[in-house]
């Protein structure tokens, strides 16, 4: 048994075989594997056009009576000696170009059987390689280019990899069209057929010593000529010629009167004139599945031997290979966009600005080829300049898990609009979860903070326990019930109340940032302590560590073979907010509690130093006030916050949300909220378990 292997070899001339001259005449695709000891000798060579039959005598496949002694046949091996040992590990180099034409008058003298000399019309010159003589060597070739063709997963790889294939082992230069634009699976293309030039190749001016090619080689300062051949874009006009050459779909020689119609329509008129005469241009459309998305063109030099009937299979094979990863390359491009395109809109695009806190935020997908999975996070702004802070896992990173993921968070911030509590919000979010289906587990932490109390409660799911970083630069895990997971069912949680003092900094994640493979779920948590503490004492215990770096940090603590899981990150600072900015006052529900309202607003804004702005809140405070004792049963809170901007809140009993509209000239109601809309920065009301709240906010200073 022939015990030869057959190794693949680099095509492209960016990749030489280390430790073989590049001048060696014979190459990995001009070459046949030298057959082991005992096995009888080289296959016969395979006939040419024009070239003479075996001399009589020779026996197929047998040996060469002079193959001790005489000089070497263009199919011999470096080794191949009945002495010598087989090699059969031993790589092919490359081979350094494309075999050249026989030159007139002029042959190659070979030794037939017996010692008599025959002429086989052809001349080799130093330096280059014989030309393919067998199939065999053919169908390495494709083999190994159809290989790295494969290797592609995007469409700029998959193009990247037919040039490289086949320059210079197959053709001096190629160039490559597609659709523009490419259709996608099923997608019936609207309008006319346009091809846009989406990759040349050539061999470089510095490898090409022989000088004399199809079209004049540029200085290295210019550019090749070969770059400005090709029109960028090409309307093939149906019933064209270049038309009937694509629905052939088979390769054809440019020499045939059809190709040669073609290629003005194709390349323009300068382009078709520097292609060579002959059979030295093959122009293969490229099909995919169901219709024709692109062509390409081989190109050979005039002093270089034409295309044979056999390369036509060949380049066949190439365009047909490429054609079916071009398909699937847009197939995943496509799916890839979509994924991006979840994944933007299942996360948050901007966290929200809210008074008293400072928000940052990272998400990383488990892999490029998943980008979505079921971790999400949120921050939802709440009634009395409160904020809800939410992350959350849904099991699994596939796209399933992101649809749930989303249909959970659509339900979370509408439960939080609705200012329930924490362990409310998770008893629903279970409720929710256990009709999506069965087995829809979710892990999740709900956290509302008040900048004005400085509290935070949190409610937990079976998630992870946020960690505190204070402002001295301790961290500490927080203390909270563990609860079970949403989507068990019949199951009570609990929410804790704990201390958020101004300057400390809140880490909400998921698992996939401190489990793995290589550690368990509480060796992560110490660590990510231990690295927050480690990343405080940088600024010192008066500053803390910038948002954006800390959460850049955090990601750093990541080793390689971490990424198990999709992670999501949510950092909230909290800054709260002075008493000494908040001003607070209970009215009766009656007709003198307009008027009092405005004499309080005033005198705090006197207080504040914001005496500009006492006419226009005066008059908004009493529009307000106004609609609430009308309709209230129990004392109506007023409240002002002064931060960046002066904040007002007026809250009854009433759940019935105010509605903007327009008063006719007739009407004596109806103007109070068209006046606030008018002159507030901005306004809204939010409905409470107890009434609702109106606010309206103005800039100050």
């Amino acid at each position: 048994m022939d015990s030869t292997r057959v190794t693949e070899q680099p095509t492209s001339f960016e990749r030489p075989q280390p430790g073989v001259d590049p001048a060696d005449p014979r190459g990995a695709f001009l070459r046949s594997p030298a057959p082991a000891a005992g096995t009888g000798a080289a296959l016969p060579a395979q006939g040419r056009s024009g070239g003479e039959p075996p001399a009589p005598g020779a026996a197929p496949g047998g040996p060469a009576p002079d193959a001790a002694d005489g000089p070497a046949s263009e199919h011999s091996q470096p080794g191949a000696g009945p002495d010598a040992e087989p090699d059969a590990h031993r790589p092919r180099p490359a081979p350094d170009g494309i075999p050249v034409q026989p030159a007139d008058g002029q042959g190659r003298v070979d030794r037939a059987p017996g010692g008599a000399e025959r002429r086989t019309g052809q001349v080799t010159r130093p330096g280059r390689p014989t030309p393919m003589r067998r199939d065999g060597d053919r169908l390495r070739f494709v083999g190994a280019a159809t290989r790295r063709i494969a290797r592609g997963i995007d469409l700029d790889e998959i193009v990247m990899g037919l040039c490289r294939a086949t320059v210079p082992t197959f053709s001096d230069a190629i160039l490559v069209y597609l659709r523009d634009p490419l259709p996608v699976g099923d997608e019936r293309p609207t309008g006319p057929l346009v091809l846009r030039l989406r990759r040349t190749d050539r061999i470089p001016p510095e490898r090409d010593t022989e000088g004399g090619g199809f079209m004049p080689i540029a200085p290295p300062e210019q550019p090749s000529e070969l770059d400005s051949v090709g029109e960028e874009l090409c309307t093939v006009r149906p019933g064209s010629a270049l038309a009937e050459v694509l629905r052939g779909v088979r390769p054809v020689f440019t020499d045939a009167p059809a190709a040669r119609a073609a290629l003005p329509e194709l390349l323009g008129e300068e382009g078709a004139a520097a292609v060579p005469d002959g059979q030295r241009a093959v122009l293969a459309p490229l099909r995919g599945r169901r219709r024709v998305i692109g062509a390409a063109l081989f190109l050979r030099r005039p002093e270089r031997i034409p295309f044979e009937a056999d390369d036509l299979l060949v380049a066949a094979q190439l365009a047909t290979h490429s054609a079916l990863g071009i398909d699937k390359a847009v197939l995943y491009g496509r799916e890839a966009y979509i994924a991006d395109e979840l994944q933007r809109t299942m996360l948050p695009e901007t966290l929200p600005r809210c008074t008293g806190v400072r928000l940052a935020s990272r998400y990383l997908p488990a892999a490029e080829t998943a980008r979505v999975g079921g971790d999400w996070y949120d921050a939802i702004p709440l009634p009395g300049s409160r904020v809800a802070l939410v992350v959350g896992d849904v099991m699994g990173h596939s796209m399933t898990s992101a649809a749930i993921m989303g249909q959970l968070r659509t339900t979370a911030q509408t439960l939080a609009g609705l200012d329930l509590p924490p362990q409310e919000v998770l008893h629903h979010l279970d409720e929710q979860a256990q009709r999506l289906g069965v087995d829809r587990m979710a892990t999740c932490l709900y956290a509302v903070y008040d900048p004005v109390a400085h509290r935070i409660t949190v409610a937990n799911a079976g998630h992870p326990p946020p960690v505190l970083l204070h402002l001295g630069g301790r961290a500490e895990v927080l203390r909270v019930p563990a609860g079970a997971p949403i989507g068990v069912g019949g199951v009570d949680f609990e929410a804790v109340e704990l201390e958020a003092p101004a300057g400390a900094t809140l880490l909400l994640y998921t698992d996939g940032l401190v489990e793995s493979r290589l550690r368990d779920v509480w060796t992560g948590i110490e660590q990510l302590r231990e690295k927050l503490a480690a990343t405080a004492q940088l600024t010192g215990p008066d500053h803390p560590p910038p948002l954006e770096a800390l959460c850049d940090e955090v990601l750093d603590m990541l080793g390689p073979g971490d990424r198990d899981d999709d992670i999501a990150l949510l950092a909230a600072r909290f800054d709260g907010i002075a008493p000494s900015d908040v001003a607070y006052w209970f009215l009766e529900p009656e007709d003198a509690a307009p008027g009092r309202a405005r004499r309080l607003a005033r005198r705090q804004l006197s207080r504040w130093g914001m005496d500009e702005l006492s006419d226009s809140v005066e008059l908004l405070v009493s529009e307000v006030v106004t609609n609430a004792v009308r309709y209230a049963s129990r004392p109506v809170t007023l409240r002002l916050l002064r931060t960046d901007v002066l904040r007002c809140e007026v809250g009854d009993d009433v759940p019935q949300l105010p509605r903007l509209r327009q008063a006719r000239a007739t009407d004596e109601g109806g103007r109070g909220l068209y006046l606030v809309n008018r002159l507030a920065r901005r306004w809204g009301a939010t409905r409470l378990s107890t009434g609702k709240v109106v606010w309206f906010e103005l800039n100050h200073g």
